[in-house]
């Protein structure tokens, strides 16, 4: 029975331009499922992480609304409310589309911590969007008031920027198998993990930080032993010269080929790039394929008709 890696995107469960209400995200957690079930019906074992910046944002956001009168959170508690929320209405939507199928298989998630580099220098460059996407006078307003950091991500679109350290070891990762290779569908890593750090004294801290889902996937991915890794996100494949009048879509490719794309710069930086980073890291560790795709399109990537497929 083959072994895969799910890495679901944020915005999977919260779409731009949404007011983001917990009815919207159920809406859109069973839609992506229903991609996700292609891979129960063809007797995959899976372990699934997720993308949290929208709803991490807005947890951020109603502690910095409140902060006059309930104590704020850090954003690594936030991190991990989140896995939790989340982890949730994946797992209570996928049990249902189970039982539905009449099939005997259990959902699991894990609050999942992931132990990163205190000294990382991309701690102190903070990089990583966040949250709602604002108006230039807006986010300049709000980061004035709520001491953020932000950047424009697309033209006219701005939103706060927080670190986002690699990850170098993701926690639990033998319990992790043990479920995973019992057929237990399990949920870890969500948002990337918690990030953490050894202190002086040898014990576990939180790190205000949040860790890129599609490397921590990737990391995950090989402590596993999954053969395959599918990144799913908004765009059915990826592309050279993306969003211009001669975009080229990749249909398949090779670890070397891929990396020399990136050498050369072909990915956009903070969206398709650490895709592919991640992509590259997993076929170096014992991964056999790599698929960027989008849910309407996994069916047919699974039969290797959509999507990009990278393989050593």
């Amino acid at each position: 029975m083959p072994t895969a890696m799910i890495a679901l995107g944020g915005n999977s469960i919260s779409q731009k331009g949404e007011a983001g209400d917990i009815s919207l995200q159920f809406t859109h957690t069973k839609h992506a499922l229903d991609g996700i079930s292609h891979f129960i019906d063809r007797n995959y074992n899976l372990c699934i992480n997720h993308g949290n910046g929208p709803q991490v944002g807005n947890e951020l956001y109603r502690m910095e609304l409140t902060q006059n009168k309930i104590p704020s959170l850090p954003l690594n508690i936030c991190v991990a409310a989140t896995q939790g929320t989340i982890g949730y209405m994946i797992q209570q939507s996928l049990q249902n589309k189970l039982r539905s199928k009449n099939i005997d298989r259990e959902v699991v998630t894990l609050v999942s911590q992931v132990i990163v580099n205190v000294n990382d220098p991309k701690i102190s460059i903070p990089q990583k969007f966040i949250g709602p996407r604002y108006k230039k006078e807006k986010a300049k307003d709000l980061a004035k008031k709520f001491n953020w950091h932000i950047k424009e991500q697309n033209k006219g679109e701005w939103r706060r920027v927080v670190p986002s350290p690699m990850p170098e070891y993701i926690m639990h990762g033998k319990s992790i198998k043990s479920l995973v290779d019992r057929g237990t569908i399990v949920i870890s890593s969500g948002g990337g993990g918690i990030p953490v750090f050894n202190n002086d004294s040898g014990h576990l801290e939180g790190l205000d930080a949040v860790i890129d889902k599609d490397f921590s996937a990737a990391k995950l991915g090989r402590i596993i032993r999954a053969q395959e890794l599918w990144i799913i996100t908004d765009t059915d494949s990826v592309y050279l010269n993306f969003g211009s009048e001669h975009q080229k879509r990749i249909r398949c490719s090779t670890r070397d080929q891929i990396e020399k794309y990136l050498n050369k710069g072909e990915f956009q930086k903070g969206s398709i790039e650490p895709k592919i980073v991640a992509a590259i890291h997993f076929l170096k560790h014992h991964g056999e394929k790599v698929v960027i795709t989008s849910i309407p399109f996994i069916e047919n990537a699974l039969n290797e008709t959509a999507g990009t497929i990278i393989r050593n």
